[in-house]
């Protein structure tokens, strides 16, 4: 009797750890302004701060939204930026 109730606690312990983790794991929220720490390095040959590859890294879901864009297409696919995303480990994607 003790395992089946251990047991009953062990899956409701799981099934609270799973959904509170599906709770914090938001959708990146698609803003070309999150992506300002990253301009010296889109703009000049400059080397990509750490915080500019977290932020490529969060905004990877947006960036065919960006690619869309007629007016951030060209930022988006600059040589500059293809290095950057290169540098970063973050793939332009094929949109």
């Amino acid at each position: 009797m003790r395992t089946a109730a251990c047991t009953t606690v062990i899956a409701v312990v799981i099934l609270v750890l799973s959904l509170t983790g599906s709770q914090m794991a938001t959708a990146a929220t698609c803003s070309v302004t999150e992506l300002s720490p990253c301009l010296p390095a889109f703009t000049s040959s400059a080397t990509p701060t750490a915080q500019c590859c977290a932020k490529l890294k969060e905004q990877k879901p947006c960036l065919c939204g960006y690619i869309r864009n007629p007016s951030l297409r060209s930022y988006v696919t600059s040589p500059n930026a293809r290095k950057v995303a290169s540098t970063c480990g973050v793939p332009i994607p094929q949109c």
